[in-house]
């Protein structure tokens, strides 16, 4: 589109704004824009914001390509004729909805209620933030047909966001995703939102909720003698000013834990997250508070969460006595040795059980399943997925746990979506129960390498940001697929596994066989020495990822660090072989 045609067209779309019966503070803060910032209107308005297979989420600000009370309105409205849709002879259709800590969640979230009860349909609203795990909790408990969360997970302050959740308790998956995609998109003007600024049909939940919650978490602890044992276990834990604050402590303090210290600066929920750059647990900056006050009580482990509680990040001593993060990699093969391990000592396991992770999680959980014939299923990227198998699965075979590279871990059936609570109370007595045996995490983790290999993972996320930045990450997956490389790092492409066509390529015996999961912009290239690439756009931030994982024996304690720099150098020369460095 010519930009004289995208101004226009932005124009047009602004004035119509100005034209509805939008609030005053949104008023002026559009002809702020119309007056003063073009570069920012056409950011604003050059697209409605796209309701994704998740749901939304964007920056916050005026217009329709930003996250405001009216994008969610009109994103609600078109979720709520879809629920009347699908339950017909329902006589009363459910939701429940929670909100994290940042910035106007809480009036997105009584705006959602308020949609909702305009429509005829029962809200349960929790009375403060809370943790998303919890919510997927909360919508089985309360037999609703869908749920919300307003969060924009580990994303800078600036955004919000909006995600989805089927009657499973898991977020929503195909067909379900992309009817309400549809749905969503027939509603065109504000006007079209019904809005019950009274709240009717909405009642306020909490409490009860939590315990019943807890409860669960703390059913799922496999060693209450060790813990009994390790009570003194020196845990330090970072919300990130997040909802973990609400949860996670009494978490560890139901399973037995009473040496718990959390971090004074980042333990009051503030969306304008004042300690760190970013809420993110993948980032090591977010957790330096945390590992200050580590290295003043000589913690056995540190602990951070996002803000919707949904990630947690690890930091753990090595045998130098230093603090050394953990990768998601890592922090879930510890936790599904430990998880699996235990369910073989205490005679749990009877031939259904199974695990999944995610196809660009580490092949090192496979290789721990394999070892006590559980089965592994591997899903897209995504925990819907997870969520879909374990649904699928339900009352066939029992799901031990699983996980994703990208910090989020979940063990039981009760909730459907990734969950920093339960983790933070499993990885601590993991920890209790390594220590229990003489050891640290930090010796744990070297000897899952020593006895299934050294698998070694890292992800570069290259960053493309606005409407440009779309096209360039779109441009760089459609080279990769229509010219994909035939070596790299001088090893041979062996396997390209094409996601979106749903087809793997043989590129030896030129075959092709079928892939048997959904469609999915991702690519996998298998290489002849065992690395393996994918290649993905973000589907909630302006990036595209690429992830790198290879392995090696590891034939004893002694050659750790050799082997670890091998990979290392080894991933270093793949991302050059790639031109991404």
């Amino acid at each position: 589109m010519a930009d004289n045609e995208l101004l226009k067209l932005v124009q047009s779309k602004a004035d119509a704004w100005l034209k509805s019966d939008i609030d005053s503070v949104s008023k002026q803060e559009l002809e702020n824009l119309i007056q003063n910032n073009e570069a920012e209107l056409i950011e604003s308005f050059y697209r409605d914001l796209e309701f994704g297979t998740g749901g939304l989420r964007g920056i916050m600000g005026v217009g329709t390509n930003r996250i405001n009370i009216y994008t969610i309105g009109m994103a609600t409205q078109g979720l709520c004729n879809y629920l009347k849709q699908q339950f017909p002879d329902k006589k009363e259709i459910k939701v429940a909805i929670a909100c994290d800590s940042r910035i106007n969640s809480q009036l997105f979230a009584e705006k959602t209620a308020s949609v909702f009860s305009a429509n005829g349909i029962k809200a349960f609203l929790f009375e403060d933030l809370r943790p998303t795990p919890e919510l997927s909790f909360a919508v089985r408990q309360l037999g609703c047909q869908s749920g919300i969360v307003v969060t924009a997970s580990h994303n800078p302050k600036e955004y919000n966001g909006y995600k989805v959740y089927w009657e499973d308790g898991g977020q929503i998956i195909s067909p379900h995703d992309k009817n309400i995609i549809n749905e969503v998109q027939k509603i065109k003007d504000i006007s079209e939102v019904k809005f019950d600024d009274k709240l009717k049909n909405v009642e306020i939940i909490g409490n009860k909720i939590d315990k019943k919650y807890l409860k669960e978490v703390s059913n799922l602890s496999l060693n209450p003698k060790v813990i009994k044992k390790q009570k003194d276990l020196k845990i330090v834990y970072t919300p990130i000013h997040g909802t973990g604050a609400i949860l996670v402590p009494q978490a560890l303090k139901a399973y037995g834990f009473e040496n718990i210290t959390i971090v004074d600066e980042q333990k009051i929920p503030d969306g304008n997250f004042p300690t760190v750059k970013s809420p993110n647990p993948e980032e090591p900056a977010a957790l330096e508070l945390a590992l200050k006050k580590a290295k003043e009580i000589d913690a056995d482990i540190v602990m951070a969460t996002d803000p919707d509680a949904d990630r947690v990040g690890i930091a753990i001593k090595n045998n130098c006595n230093e603090f050394i993060l953990l990768n998601g990699n890592q922090a879930a093969a510890l936790l599904i040795n430990y998880l699996i391990s235990q369910w073989s000592a205490n005679g749990k396991l009877k031939g259904k059980e199974y695990i999944v992770k995610t196809i660009v999680t580490s092949d090192l959980l496979k290789e721990i399943a394999d070892k006590y014939d559980v089965e592994c299923f591997d899903v897209l990227t995504g925990f819907k997925y997870i969520a879909d198998i374990i649904r699928n699965q339900e009352g066939k075979k029992k799901f031990i746990g699983g996980g994703e590279e990208s910090y989020g871990y979940l063990a039981g059936e009760f909730v459907r979506d990734k969950d920093a609570v339960m983790s933070c109370a499993l990885l601590a007595e993991t920890a209790a129960w390594a220590k229990n045996n003489g050891k640290s995490l930090y010796e744990e983790l070297i000897d899952i390498y020593i006895e299934f290999g050294f698998y070694k993972e890292n992800l570069i996320s290259v960053v493309k940001k606005g409407k440009s930045g779309a096209e360039e990450i779109q441009k760089m997956m459609d080279e990769f697929r229509n010219s994909p490389p035939q070596t790299i790092n001088n090893s041979n492409v062996m396997l390209i596994h094409d996601f979106e066509k749903q087809v793997t390529y043989d590129q030896i015996s030129h075959l092709r066989y079928d892939i048997n999961l959904p469609k999915s912009n991702v690519l996998q290239f298998i290489l002849q020495d065992g690395s393996k690439i994918s290649v993905r756009p973000s589907g909630t931030e302006p990036k595209i990822k690429f992830y790198f994982g290879v392995h090696e024996k590891l034939e004893q304690y002694e050659d750790f660090e050799k082997v670890n720099k091998q990979l290392d150098d080894k991933i270093d020369d793949i991302i050059k072989s790639l031109k991404l460095k």
